[in-house]
Order: structure tokens, then C-alpha cells, then sequence
């Protein structure tokens, strides 16, 4: 059986999914929304705001075991209880779901809470079927995100099935903290997850196979991220690969040899890979490395049918999904729009934080871009001294010779309330001249941005 006919049918709950839905509401659309599991998806669930609680439990706990002495308080018998970590983090996460719920009942969006399959087109639309019922939509919006890429290697399906190896998913919810842990991947996910597993009292390992942590950022910070996090403890082993896993073992090669690494728990974190929806082979779309391919709009090649999100693997970040879920409403609202993944930040939420968006030297380089590069310690900043006992802060600005700027990176808190003013500098292709009539509030970190440009 056919349902009522809706403007627009959306497959995925996720940041994508519910802000599109939401944008398609206040344009009057009438809107049907699917999500098999939990709305709000990977981010709110399993990601970005469970580990953020995880986090700032390990950063008030730093500072209550000795962290704060330094600014002269002292906290006796500190202790950091797992238990209550997560089940604020529970809390926290169920809040924020029912508010999604909310803001969609509000604009009166049909939410299905079933997997949801494309099942073709048909009267000028596209059917989708679940739940034994069918669905037409005028148009559709594929935002079925991403889960953990998970490398053939021996032992590794075994070891996920008895839980001694873990993803994104699990690790937030492990009921005690293990005594070692062994961290598969120095990207964003592993790094977070170490930071708070260190704090909590883990013996932590991280395995990267590159020479350095933190993916494509910035080499030096990179370089600082890694000697902070030494001083808390974790051991890196760098150009370093995963060759077996086995019940209480992980096995590593560099440089051809191997060396067995015992742990209690391991978290395998080596990047995601998208999801396509049931049915996707019903449409004529093009697919590239396991992602569907866009264009500016988010329009697909298949006529009326939008991706937003990590499916379409372009830059796997929450807030990204949102502006590409704005764009794409935007487009089928007739409204002038396109993504621009020039300005996009990224943030690495551990204690210090890191920060940055668009051009690293390197990048710049590597593009053959004819660039300089401007940087100071965060110490220029009064603020940060005041509040930042010894940390080794930094601040660094890649821009035109004439003076657009089109990089800035940082390590230091707190770059995670501040980058979004390097977003709007980059995306606006502000130059340099442009700050001098900015005025920033003193005493604020964010006065850095000056005090390095000129």
C-alpha cells in the first residue's frame, strides 16, 4: 500500500537527516523522515557528544588530581568514577535526542523509526518501502552516514565478536576502565579516546601507521599534541601497522619486525567508510570509492535525489552534514546556494585542544600555491597565560603574499570556541588588512589572530 504523497522523503536521522528536515519544514514541505535506530545518528549517539562528556569528565579530573595546583588549588583524595561518567553521558545523549524529536514534531515531520528501502520510482517520484508499507516522496534525500572501516586483517572479526577489540561505538560504553588499552589509529577518534582512557588510569598504546598523529593536520602541532600526550602517559608507536589480532594480543610490524603488544581491550579506529541505504542499487547512482558522488547543490545523479552527509564522503564531520543538508533544501526551495569545503574546521577535543581550518604549509605547497606562513606562541596571549600553566600553545596563519588568508591551525585551549572565526575569515576571503579594523574583546585568546598577522 502507497502512502500519502510527500515532497520530500528522507533515509537517515543524523545531522544530515534532522537539519534537513527541519530547513525542508520551514518551507512548507511536507517531510518524512527515516531512521532505523536512534535520530540525532553516529554524532549524537556514538560520537561527537558522548566522548565530549568522556572528555571533560578526564579534564576536571586532571585538573582536581594535580592539575590545579599550579594555579594554587589542591584537591585531596580525587577520584574519577566511570560509572557516573557514563551515565551523565547517557543522560546527556537522551536529552539531546528528545529535543531533535521535539524540534521535528514541531514542524510536523512524519518520523519512521524503520529501516527504510529504496524500492525505484514510480509516478514521478521515488517509492520507499519499510515496514511492510510503502512510501512515495517527490524527492529524496540519502543521509545514511557512516560506520567503522575495518581492515581484513587476522583475527580482527573474531576479536570484535568476543569484545577485546572495540570501535567508536563500544569504547563509550565500557563499564570499567581497562587497565591497558591499545589504540588502533591516530586520527581524531583515537586520540579523544585515548586522552580520556589515559586520565582515567589506562596504560595506553596508540599504533599509527603513519610518522605522525592527527591525520592531515598541521606537522607541528601534530608534533606538540603527541609530547603532551606523552607527558600524560601514552605510549605512540608510529609507522606502525596492525598485522594480527589475537584474545588479549594485538601483533605490530615496523620496519618488518614484529612485536606482540599485550592489552586488556583494543580500539580499532582507523577512519569510517559511508553507508548506502537498501535499494541504492535501484538507482542510477555514482557511486566513487564507496561514496555517492555530488555535486555543489548535493544533487546526485540520479534526478531529484540529494546526498548529504558522510555518505557521500566528502569531509565527515557533523557540522558539515548540517551546512550540506542547508544546501540541499536550499537547491530544491529554488534558493541560490552551493557547499564551499574550503572553510570547513575541525577540532580535536583533548586537553590541550587542537584546532584549524583550511591551508597547512604543507597542503599549500603541495598545491603549488606560492604562500608564507606566520606563527606565535600562544603565550602572546595574556589570557591564555593566565589560564594555561606552561602549556605550550601555539598559533600559526598561511596566507597569500598579498595577504588572503587561507590557513589557520592552533593548538592550545580554546581553540575549539575560536576557530569559527578563521571559518569566516577564509570563507570570506578576508585579507589580512581586513582584521585591522576588527576589534577583539581583551583579554580573550581569540586576540592571537591579530597579534600574529601583523
Amino acid at each position: 500500500m502507497t502512502e500519502t504523497r510527500y515532497d520530500l522523503i528522507i533515509i537517515g536521522g543524523g545531522p544530515a537527516g534532522y537539519r534537513a528536515a527541519e530547513r525542508a519544514a520551514e518551507e512548507g514541505y511536507k517531510t518524512l523522515l527515516f531512521e532505523s535506530r536512534a535520530l540525532g545518528g553516529v554524532c549524537l549517539n556514538e560520537g561527537c557528544i558522548p566522548s565530549k562528556t568522556l572528555l571533560y569528565s578526564a579534564k576536571l579530573y586532571d585538573y582536581a588530581r594535580g592539575g590545579g595546583e599550579k594555579y594554587g588549588v589542591s584537591c585531596e583524595n580525587a577520584a574519577l568514577n566511570h560509572q557516573t561518567v557514563l551515565r551523565r553521558k547517557n543522560k546527556i545523549v537522551k536529552k539531546l535526542t528528545l529535543g531533535i524529536a521535539a524540534q521535528l514534531k514541531a514542524g510536523n515531520v512524519a518520523v519512521v523509526q524503520e529501516e527504510a528501502e529504496i524500492a525505484g520510482r514510480a509516478d514521478g517520484g521515488i517509492t520507499i518501502a519499510a515496514g511492510g508499507r510503502e512510501y512515495l516522496g517527490a524527492r529524496l534525500l540519502l543521509a545514511t552516514g557512516s560506520m567503522p572501516a575495518l581492515p581484513p586483517i587476522e583475527g580482527l572479526k573474531e576479536a570484535l565478536a568476543s569484545g577485546f577489540a572495540l570501535t567508536n561505538r563500544e569504547v563509550l560504553d565500557l563499564p570499567e576502565i581497562p587497565k591497558s588499552l591499545v589504540v588502533v589509529g591516530g586520527g581524531v577518534i583515537g586520540l579523544e579516546m585515548a586522552s580520556y582512557y589515559a586520565s582515567a588510569g589506562s596504560a595506553v598504546t596508540v599504533v599509527e601507521m603513519l610518522e605522525t598523529i592527527g591525520g592531515p593536520i598541521d606537522e607541528e602541532i601534530a608534533g606538540k599534541l603527541l609530547k603532551a600526550y606523552e607527558k600524560k602517559g601514552v605510549t605512540f608507536m608510529l609507522g606502525t601497522m596492525a598485522q594480527k589480532f589475537a584474545e588479549g594480543s594485538v601483533t605490530v610490524v615496523k620496519d618488518g619486525k614484529a612485536e606482540i603488544l599485550r592489552c586488556d581491550k583494543v580500539l580499532v579506529s582507523i577512519g569510517r567508510r559511508p553507508v548506502l541505504p537498501k535499494g541504492a542499487d535501484k538507482l542510477k547512482l555514482t557511486v566513487e570509492r564507496g561514496a555517492v558522488a555530488t555535486d555543489e547543490h548535493m544533487l546526485t545523479s540520479e534526478l531529484n535525489v540529494y546526498a548529504a552527509g558522510d555518505i557521500n564522503g566528502k569531509s565527515m564531520l557533523a557540522h558539515t552534514a548540517y551546512r550540506e543538508a542547508e544546501v540541499a533544501v536550499n537547491h530544491m526551495a529554488g534558493k541560490k546556494d552551493a557547499m564551499d569545503y574550503a572553510a570547513i574546521p575541525y577540532v580535536i577535543y583533548t586537553n590541550p585542544e587542537v584546532a584549524g581550518c583550511g591551508e597547512t604549509l604543507a597542503s599549500a605547497k603541495a598545491k603549488g600555491l606560492e604562500v608564507i606562513e606566520k606563527k606565535v606562541p600562544l603565550s602572546y596571549s595574556g589570557r591564555f597565560v593566565a589560564e594555561n600553566e606552561g602549556a605550550d600553545g601555539l598559533f600559526k596563519v598561511v596566507m597569500e603574499k598579498e595577504g588572503r588568508i587561507l590557513g589557520i591551525s592552533m593548538i592550545g585551549n580554546p581553540a575549539s570556541e575560536i576557530i569559527f572565526g578563521a571559518s569566516m575569515m577564509i570563507g570570506k576571503q578576508m585579507r589580512a588588512k581586513d582584521l585591522q579594523r576588527v576589534v577583539f574583546p581583551h583579554p580573550t585568546v581569540s586576540e592571537i589572530f591579530r597579534e600574529t598577522i601583523f
